[in-house]
């Protein structure tokens, strides 16, 4: 299977491209960058500090889905809602780890694969849909007699809050006890009348350093407290689960999935 990947200049991107050239069915075929920047057009294995391969980077959009069977995409809403509609004008595969979407946005993410295979997810680790399978789980067993908080904190340059993975963790929340999400989430607690009401899912988010990505749920009980974490130490976790994705979405028919249709 032919793997590009988007942002291939970046931590992220030579993470995915290193974890790629190192599986046995995968095969690095190009990666993206935008127009103007410097690495385009030179070689990936060179630019890695690899044996020349010759495929090149490109910021050609056409030319990068043309060169690939599967495209991995962490980037941003607008360059992955781009990266979409060309998947689907190519029937390609989209792999998105792309977080801070709106809801118009993944209207658009469904209704463009309609004509490709797009699997999203706000986090590919394996541990963290383990993570939220579990959590929805316990909400189903504990209802609202204990209260939740998530925790989460990641580097210093993370732009949205909370993230991706907290909301997803939250909305795995909210399925096991049968409400909406939007109808439970309390962001922040701020001034002097902060009291929790009975049933708030609540979010607390921490930015520093180089953190990778921590997440905490706290189910706080009378007498009792349960904390169920995950903590990322390499962006390698994601990368894996990314490029599993992309090799499982192979025999799939057009459609949106999530990562949890993976692992099944």
């Amino acid at each position: 299977m032919k793997i590009g990947i988007t942002g291939i200049t970046g931590k992220m991107g030579q993470t995915i491209a290193r974890i790629v050239m190192q599986d046995p069915i995968a095969e690095l075929s190009t990666g993206l960058v935008r127009k103007g920047n410097n690495f385009d057009g030179v070689d990936i294995g060179e630019f890695l500090a690899l044996e020349k391969s010759g495929r090149t980077i490109t910021s050609d959009i056409d030319i990068f889905f043309k060169n690939c069977d599967a495209v991995i995409d962490f980037s941003s809403p607008s360059l992955s809602l781009i990266c979409a509609k060309k998947a689907s004008e190519y029937s390609k595969i989209l792999v998105c780890g792309t977080t801070g979407f709106s809801d118009e946005d993944r209207q658009k993410l469904s209704d463009y694969s309609k004509n490709c295979v797009i699997i999203w997810s706000a986090n590919m680790s394996v541990g963290v849909n383990v993570l939220m399978s579990i959590v929805e789980k316990i909400s189903s067993i504990l209802r609202d007699d204990y209260d939740i908080e998530i925790v989460e904190m990641h580097h210093r340059d993370k732009v949205d809050s909370p993230s991706g993975t907290a909301l997803s963790l939250g909305n795995a929340a909210a399925r096991g006890r049968g409400i909406e999400i939007k109808d439970s989430a309390k962001m922040s607690r701020v001034g002097n009348d902060c009291k929790r009401n009975r049933g708030e899912i609540g979010f607390a988010s921490l930015r520093g350093g180089d953190v990778v990505g921590d997440h905490t749920v706290i189910f706080a009980g009378d007498g009792e407290r349960l904390e169920l974490s995950h903590k990322a130490s390499s962006r390698s976790v994601f990368a894996s689960g990314a490029v599993r994705a992309a090799i499982w979405g192979s025999g799939k028919k057009s459609g949106f999935y999530l990562m949890k249709d993976v692992l099944s």
